[in-house]
């Protein structure tokens, strides 16, 4: 049986009438999913020091949300849209290229 997408949960809001909520308010769609953007929770921000960063690429697979793209062998700037500023990949950065900051 394939997992069918019961309700558009995009289209729930705090405005909608209680027909249209799932039953117990399950969630149906994927919250780390690219239309939400699941950045805004953060409270630490990964901030990258490009001159130390060695493009060895370890942090990039270590991101729970793959929020550090690579592009053509490079890894590219922070997603911040989904980035949750978990610190996971400042923890594995070897050459201390990857800093958390508090907001941003």
């Amino acid at each position: 049986m394939a997992n069918k997408v019961k309700t558009d949960i995009s289209k729930i809001t705090e405005k909608s009438p209680y027909q249209d909520i799932t039953p117990g308010n399950v969630v149906y769609g994927g919250g780390g999913a690219t239309t939400f953007l699941t950045g805004e929770w953060r409270t630490m921000t990964p901030v990258i020091d490009w001159d130390k960063c060695k493009q060895c690429l370890l942090c990039a697979p270590m991101c729970p949300d793959s929020s550090i793209p690579v592009e053509d062998g490079k890894r590219l700037d922070f997603d911040y849209d989904h980035c949750k500023g978990c610190g996971i990949c400042a923890g594995c950065c070897s050459f201390g290229a990857i800093t958390m900051k508090e907001g941003l």
